[in-house]
């Protein structure tokens, strides 16, 4: 088994585990430390916890209460496994919600709302999507407590102070767009945790703070692409985004295009604006 941690924070943590254990591999007791909840991306495995037996296949989702022990077996695949495992403070699985029933249920089968939702946290991990890793992972959580007991959360509109707080999230978010800036640190500036943060701050602006960031980000690169003949590369790392690579990514899947076709297009689409203004002057 080996365990890469993608992301580690006071509220969240990302685990990325691959097993290569097989029917001869002899299995053991383990003890979940965290609340957590691994999505299944490849391969199969079985679990034997709090007198239950499961097996899942790509797109379940082993669940983990502190203190509990489990035992995984392979005795029906040899293939070996991978698993994107969401771990939880006491703080923040308090803030997402869920009765001690729910996070005790062991496992979950492939649902379509949580497919859905381990797979836009496997494309922050990818860094193919500008939801934050860390959100996804909130989110992913949150959609599993709202499957399992749809009937503990319903929701409502933002209230005025939490249009506020949002709002003056944002800001701060548009002045220190070019910094790094994570879901922690706007929280801390908040009052608030990381989970009720998120929350509030999508339901009031109908973004994540991540999306908002990445979308500031890209909005002043194409205004620096289409107003200035600064290098791409520079662009990329005034506006914030820490590679070129990840620039040229976001950029084509925000703009359909590449950064030097935009800068293309919009210096084309400038000059025939200005052979139709009266003394060429651009508008």
């Amino acid at each position: 088994m080996t365990a890469t941690r993608l992301h580690d924070s006071a509220a969240v943590s990302v685990v990325d585990y691959r097993c290569e254990a097989g029917p001869d591999d002899r299995p053991f007791v383990e003890t979940h430390d965290r609340f957590s909840v691994a999505y299944v991306r490849r391969g199969s495995f079985g679990c034997r916890a709090l007198g239950r037996c499961c097996e899942l296949v790509a797109g379940s989702v082993l669940i983990g209460h502190p203190g509990d022990e489990y035992m995984c077996t392979h005795e029906h695949h040899a293939g070996g496994d991978e698993c994107l495992s969401v771990q939880l403070s006491d703080v923040t699985a308090d803030a997402i919600g869920g009765t001690a029933r729910v996070w005790r249920c062991v496992a979950l089968p492939p649902l379509p709302e949580l497919v859905v939702a381990g797979e836009v946290a496997q494309a922050a991990v990818a860094q193919r999507s500008d939801v934050g890793l860390d959100e996804a992972a909130l989110m992913f959580a949150a959609r599993f407590v709202r499957a399992t007991a749809p009937a503990e959360r319903s929701r409502n509109e933002a209230s005025a102070r939490e249009r506020r707080r949002a709002v003056e999230a944002a800001l701060w978010i548009e002045a220190h767009a070019d910094e790094s800036v994570d879901l922690e640190r706007l929280a801390q500036l908040s009052g608030l945790s990381a989970f009720h943060f998120l929350r509030q701050f999508a339901r009031a602006l109908g973004v994540t703070p991540h999306q908002y960031l990445v979308r500031t980000r890209v909005r002043r690169a194409a205004r620096l692409l289409a107003q200035s003949d600064r290098a791409v590369t520079d662009i990329a790392y005034d506006t914030g985004f820490g590679d070129l690579s990840n620039f040229v990514r976001t950029f084509r899947r925000a703009a359909g295009a590449s950064p030097r076709a935009f800068r293309e297009a919009a210096r084309s689409r400038r000059k025939i604006v200005q052979a139709r203004t009266p003394g060429g002057a651009a508008v």
